[in-house]
């Protein structure tokens, strides 16, 4: 159905917001576009965060996503530093925190997610999380000076990487998980142990099956009373779908904002992108709800998309592309495309798990499911089209055997 288009408002001004709006202007839509964003900062990268600005590498405004004149010339309304707390999507209407309101045609939810806490935590200065610039700058002046003993709790790819970087400054460090493995939601235990043993040869501890149970003023406190010493303490354990402001919106909430394959959220003109978005995959046949920055960037481009076509009576788009992720620790890059799950077959392809270098194939029921590779990234990035044309596991294992030749 034909719905002219004059304001699009688009709710998270991160990196699926901005690559939403880029993606109507290169389009041609010379309407009203209205970013929000609840931080007071313009769009900025998130992955260097817990790598380079952490470290100090880099100072904060070399992890703005543009220069400063690209902002500018995207002639957009912007509204940082104010959240949304709102929507009525019968009235096309956006509430935010100063009791505003945005009307809009069409609308893009980008509102991403917010850091896990454990009850607790904020009644301690010395621990932290880290989800955004301000988080990554703080916790940078506690690790700086080297020689804290600093806790990580969580041992996903954000606690690891901020433990690979806190003991590149010096710093003594532990990794506390509660899961038997570390990284075992992503890669599942065997692969996740395997990429976790580089922390082992940096001198870092990363103990499993561990429950944390409160904090002290120098402390973790874990199972049966006993105590983790700690000047510097990092909860990296997930992250919640942003979309408290969406309670009494109709849309569909279930593990994020739920949406079709075309990341149609279901009421007229709205669509959903990035870390928020639970849609269903094609490919994969499932929903699923991605928190890694090429989903953000792609959804974002293709939120904005179908919301053209479908304002013009034109034909929307469903998102399959294979979910891609990376993660640096120390000198190794981990890339992984596809779904793990935990009755995968996991077999190395390439390489050697004990020289922290290789290349794993995952597969089930047949068919190929994900491919992870450490420090090896010409046998992960060519399985992407596979991944998308649903290869079988022999012909998955054949194409390892010729990349790997």
């Amino acid at each position: 159905m034909h719905q002219p288009l004059e304001h699009v408002v688009v709710v998270g001004a991160s990196l699926a917001g901005l690559r939403a709006a880029e993606t109507l202007r290169s389009a041609g839509f010379d309407g009203d576009v209205t970013i929000v964003g609840d931080e007071p900062h313009l769009p900025y990268d998130r992955p260097p965060l817990s790598k380079r600005v952490l470290s100090g590498d880099w100072e904060h405004d070399r992890a703005m996503l543009r220069k400063p004149e690209a902002f500018t010339e995207l002639d957009v309304t912007w509204r940082t530093g104010v959240a949304a707390t709102g929507l009525d999507t019968a009235a096309k209407r956006v509430t935010l925190a100063d009791t505003t309101t945005l009307a809009y045609d069409g609308l893009i939810i980008a509102t991403g997610a917010t850091p896990r806490r454990i009850p607790g935590q904020e009644q301690h200065a010395n621990s932290h999380v880290l989800r955004t610039l301000d988080h990554s700058l703080a916790l940078r002046d506690e690790l700086a000076v080297g020689g804290r003993r600093v806790v990580v709790v969580g041992a996903g790819f954000i606690g690891l990487e901020v433990a690979a970087t806190a003991r590149q400054l010096d710093n003594e460090v532990v990794v506390l998980e509660g899961a038997p493995a570390p990284l075992i939601r992503g890669l599942g235990a065997e692969m996740g142990a395997a990429v976790a043993a580089v922390h082992g040869d940096h001198g870092v501890e990363v103990r499993c099956d561990v429950s944390v149970e409160g904090f002290e003023p120098d402390a973790v406190v874990v199972a049966e009373g006993r105590r983790v010493d700690a000047d510097v303490v990092v909860v990296g354990i997930g992250v919640v779908p942003s979309v408290d402001w969406l309670t009494d919106s109709g849309l569909e909430l279930d593990n994020g904002v739920v949406a079709g394959p075309d990341l149609h959220a279901g009421a007229p003109g709205v669509f959903v992108a990035g870390d928020v978005a639970n849609w269903h995959h094609r490919v994969f046949d499932e929903y699923m709800r991605v928190e890694h920055w090429t989903n953000a960037a792609e959804q974002g481009e293709r939120a904005a998309a179908n919301l053209l076509a479908l304002a013009s009576g034109g034909t929307t788009t469903p998102y399959d592309a294979v979910p891609f992720f990376w993660s640096e620790q120390y000198d190794r890059r981990i890339q992984f495309l596809g779904r793990a799950a935990g009755d995968d077959e996991v077999r190395v392809v390439a390489g050697s798990v004990a020289d922290r270098r290789f290349a794993a194939l995952y597969g089930s029921r047949g068919r190929l499911r994900g491919v992870l590779g450490v420090n090896m990234p010409r046998l992960v990035m060519p399985f992407r089209s596979h991944l998308e044309q649903r290869i079988g596991w022999d012909d998955a294992l054949a194409v390892a055997d010729e990349l790997a030749a």
